[in-house]
């Protein structure tokens, strides 16, 4: 199998384990992710992230481009029964699938990933059977979130930040993928990335706490292949989803909201601190 061929079937494996993240992340903060079933959610959702990370490194070591559009994730959000029951479903098709792609790869390190994405996707698949079967008959026929308190305004504005923040993150992810080559940098923004997952959850959680699904909808991203011109566009952005947070934070809302208030302040000095670091890595290029 030549890049060709490899590099759109990969892609493909990406949208496919980025769909199951978004939809065990949004689960899991409307469950809470101080409960049992929310925690056990977030740490598939984690393990998906690894998934994702290990196919999407690959692609930009082939020379390809990461393609960051989640596939669809097709589940039955009628209870939590039918929703568990999607899970296992949609695990359970990822094993053949894997296995199937894992025969047609020459590449050892390639073949080794799809095999291990093939047997850590039956582990996931028997852990929400387990669940599954553990539910009361009160959890089986319920649904997850509680009812939505959040002023409109309010929530519009928190909306507005999760997809700034959620087009920064994939972003940040793309480029370390991309330009990986430049080891030091590379690892610099993938670093970065992840510190904006939780700064991202910060605000997703308390929308989806409400019973909302969180916007987790992207702005075009920037496919430069310029590294000093890519960092410049993070820096801008940086400074535009800080400015974003501040105006959050001269409202009269947030101030209801005391944990809220609490992570945003540390996001502002984050991201602060975020754009001085890249502004420092573009000098470093001249």
């Amino acid at each position: 199998m030549d890049n060709k061929e490899l590099i759109p079937m990969l892609n493909r494996d990406l949208a496919d384990e980025h769909a199951a993240i978004l939809r065990y992340i949004v689960h899991g903060y409307q469950e809470g992710e101080d409960t049992p079933i929310g925690a056990s959610l977030l740490s598939r959702a984690r393990e998906e992230m690894w998934h994702m990370h290990w196919l999407g490194m690959i692609i930009g070591q082939l020379g390809g481009e990461p393609d960051m559009k989640p596939a669809p994730y097709p589940f039955d959000p009628a209870n939590r029964s039918t929703m568990f029951q999607s899970y296992v479903d949609y695990e359970k098709n990822l094993i053949p699938h894997y296995r199937e792609e894992a025969g047609r790869v020459k590449d050892p390190h390639i073949r080794r990933v799809l095999e291990r994405e093939a047997w850590e996707s039956e582990v996931h698949a028997g852990k929400f059977s387990k669940i599954l079967r553990k539910l009361t008959p009160g959890e089986a026929s319920g649904k997850p979130g509680a009812e939505q308190k959040l002023p409109p305004e309010f929530l519009s504005s928190l909306q507005e930040i999760i997809k700034s923040k959620y087009t920064q993150m994939l972003q940040s992810i793309r480029n370390a993928w991309v330009f990986q080559k430049e080891a030091k940098t590379g690892w610099q923004v993938m670093d970065f990335s992840m510190t904006k997952m939780k700064q991202l959850a910060h605000v997703a959680e308390e929308v989806a706490a409400n019973g909302i699904n969180p916007m987790f909808k992207t702005d075009k991203l920037d496919l430069n292949a310029s590294l000093a011109e890519a960092l410049k566009k993070a820096a801008e952005d940086l400074h535009k989803t800080r400015m974003d947070h501040i105006s959050l934070q001269a409202g009269s809302e947030i101030k209801k909201h005391a944990g809220l208030a609490l992570n945003i302040e540390l996001t502002v000095k984050q991201e602060e601190y975020e754009e001085a670091e890249i502004k420092e890595w573009i000098k470093d290029l001249k």
